[in-house]
């Protein structure tokens, strides 16, 4: 099964693909980032994620998409943002009848590191450990995407295990 991993944001755009072989070890097919033009108009960056997001999806073919929940800080218009990417991540999914899952963040580290709170460093040395490479994915927005796709992986285990 192929994950598609996505770390949402109009100016950066994580995307992670992972797999999982049949004795359930994961691998990284490929991740990387999605960047849009500062000053460019909202609507070509909204539309520029959506066309890359498709094509990711139309290359691999993964059986799910894996999105990071939006967490509502202080800053409303960067929520505003990330919302309006995430929304157009969803569509590219939607429009390829691929089942969409959401995880907060402190659900993605949870099943990573086994601590809700762990610190990005944290998170990207269990991405590297996980996945068996000599290096941690860059950028950071690649290595958030690839631990949102084997959190995917890991709560779908736990899903066939207990019978869901």
């Amino acid at each position: 099964m192929i994950v598609l991993g996505i770390d949402p944001g109009t100016a950066t755009t994580g995307y992670g693909l992972v797999t999982e072989d049949a004795a359930g070890e994961a691998r990284l097919l490929r991740c990387g980032v999605i960047e849009t033009q500062a000053g460019t108009p909202m609507p070509l960056r909204l539309l520029t994620i959506h066309r890359e997001v498709g094509a990711l999806i139309r290359e691999f073919g993964p059986a799910a998409v894996a999105v990071e929940m939006l967490f509502f800080g202080r800053n409303v218009s960067t929520a505003l943002t990330v919302g309006q990417a995430r929304g157009v991540v969803l569509l590219a999914a939607a429009q390829s009848d691929l089942p969409i899952f959401e995880y907060k963040p402190a659900e993605v580290k949870q099943a990573l590191a086994g601590y809700g709170s762990a610190d990005k460093r944290q998170m990207q040395e269990m991405v590297r450990v996980l996945l068996g490479l000599d290096d941690i994915p860059r950028p950071d927005d690649a290595a958030d995407a690839v631990a949102i796709a084997i959190c995917h992986l890991h709560s779908q285990r736990l899903r066939r295990l207990i019978g869901e």
